[in-house]
C-alpha cells in the first residue's frame, strides 16, 4: 500500500497493492498487483485526477486505457512530433497544471496520429484554418486545438526551432450560446427549498453562491482558509504558472449555512466516505442535487456566472469583480458590468415610453395626436 499526495492540495490518499518499481534505467514505474491477478501497470501521473480514475478501472477488472503520455516511436527530427517530444520536456510545459498538461498533450497526440510525420515547418496558417473547420460543430473542441498549435509553436520560435507561429493569426471560433445556464435567484430559491439548511447540497450551494470561487477550489476550502472573518486561498487555476490569492469576506449567509452543517476537518465539503472531493467529482455530485430539486438545466459553473451577474447588478465595479473572482484582466469582468449597466438604463429610459412618464402629456399617443 503506498500513499500519494494528491496535486490538487486536498491532501493524501493510500491505496492498496499499488507498488513501485524501478527498471534497469533508473525509471520508476506505479503498478496495480492484486493476489491471483496479473499486474498492471499504472500511467497517469501519481496525484492526480486521472491517476485515480486509472487506479479504480484497473480494480474493477477492467484494462486502463493508456492516457495521453509519450508516444510510443520517437520522431525523426525535423518532424511535427519530433517538436511536440521537444515541448513535452520544456519548462514552459512543466509550469502546467496536471489538468493542463494531460488535455494538451492529448489534442497534439491526435494530431500526431495523422500529421506527426510531417515537416514541422511546413505548417501554414491556411493548414490550420482547414483543421479548425473541421472542428466547427464543436467550436470549444475547435478552439482547444488552436491555442494547442499557438502554445507549441510559441516555444519553437523562442528556442529558434521555427521563425514563425502558424497559428497565432488564427483567429477562435465563437462558441455557440453563452456557455453554462446562469441561475435565476428563482432557481436558487427553489434549490434552497428542496435542500434545507444542514444539508450537505445546501452547504455547496452557499460556499458556491458566497465566495463565487470554482469548484476546483470549492472542493478545498476548508477551516484552515478562514480566519478572523476573511477567507483566503490561492486558487487552482494556473497556480503553478500564475498563481491568484485573495482574500474575500465570509458573508453572513455563508456563515449562518457554515454554522449549522456538519463538515470535514481539512475541506468542508467531503464525500460519502469522508474524503474531500475531486473537481469532476464533486460536479458530479452536485448535478445530481440540481436534478433532485427540478433543476436539471443547472449546474455547479452556472451558480458562478450567477454571482457575478448579482454583484454587478448591485453595483459592482469590473475591479471589484476581479477581486472577488479572482480574473486577471477586465475583459470577463466587462462582461458583466455591461449587461448589468444595460439593465439599469433600460429601467430608467423605458420609463420615457410611458404615458405617466415624463414624456407626452397623458391622453396623447407618442406621436402627439389624441
Amino acid at each position: 500500500m503506498l500513499t500519494f499526495r494528491m496535486r490538487d492540495g486536498s491532501g493524501s490518499i493510500r491505496l492498496k497493492h499499488v507498488i513501485e518499481d524501478t527498471d534497469r534505467h533508473g525509471n520508476v514505474r506505479v503498478y496495480l498487483r492484486r493476489p491471483g491477478h496479473l499486474k498492471v501497470r499504472l500511467r497517469s501521473q501519481p496525484g492526480t485526477e486521472d491517476f485515480l480514475a486509472e487506479y479504480r478501472a484497473a480494480m474493477m477488472g477492467a484494462t486502463p486505457r493508456a492516457p495521453a503520455g509519450p508516444l510510443e516511436r520517437r520522431g525523426a527530427r525535423g518532424s511535427f512530433k519530433w517538436l511536440c517530444e521537444q515541448y513535452y520536456v520544456s519548462a514552459e510545459y512543466q509550469r502546467l497544471g496536471d489538468r493542463t498538461k494531460y488535455v494538451r498533450r492529448s489534442i497534439l497526440d491526435r494530431i500526431c496520429e495523422k500529421n506527426g510525420s510531417k515537416p514541422y515547418a511546413l505548417m501554414e496558417p491556411r493548414h490550420v484554418r482547414r483543421m479548425r473547420d473541421e472542428m466547427a460543430d464543436r467550436p470549444e473542441a475547435a478552439n482547444g486545438f488552436v491555442k494547442a498549435l499557438r502554445q507549441v509553436y510559441a516555444f519553437a520560435v523562442e528556442y529558434e526551432l521555427a521563425q514563425r507561429n502558424p497559428a497565432r493569426d488564427v483567429p477562435y471560433l465563437k462558441a455557440k450560446g453563452d456557455g453554462f445556464h446562469s441561475w435565476t435567484m428563482e432557481e436558487v430559491r427553489q434549490f434552497e427549498d428542496h435542500h434545507p439548511i444542514g444539508s450537505k447540497p445546501r452547504l455547496a450551494l452557499a460556499l458556491m453562491l458566497y465566495t463565487g470561487q470554482r469548484r476546483s477550489d470549492i472542493v478545498r476550502l476548508g477551516p484552515q482558509h478562514i480566519k478572523e472573518g476573511w477567507i483566503t486561498l490561492t486558487q487552482a487555476k494556473n497556480r503553478e504558472r500564475k498563481p491568484v490569492t485573495l482574500s474575500i469576506p465570509v458573508l453572513p449567509e455563508l456563515k449562518t449555512v457554515l454554522d449549522a452543517t456538519p463538515t470535514g476537518n481539512l475541506a468542508f465539503l467531503v464525500t460519502a466516505f469522508g474524503k474531500p472531493f475531486t473537481s469532476n467529482g464533486f460536479g458530479n455530485w452536485f448535478r445530481k442535487q440540481c436534478d433532485e430539486a427540478g433543476l436539471k438545466h443547472c449546474s455547479a459553473h452556472g451558480l458562478r456566472k450567477a454571482g457575478a451577474a448579482l454583484a454587478a447588478e448591485n453595483g459592482a465595479t469590473e475591479r471589484q469583480l476581479m477581486a472577488i473572482f479572482g480574473w486577471t484582466t477586465m475583459k470577463e469582468a466587462s462582461r458583466y458590468t455591461r449587461a448589468a449597466r444595460q439593465k439599469v438604463l433600460a429601467a430608467s429610459g423605458m420609463k420615457l415610453l410611458s404615458r405617466e412618464g415624463s414624456g407626452p402629456e397623458r391622453g396623447e399617443t407618442l406621436g402627439g395626436e389624441p
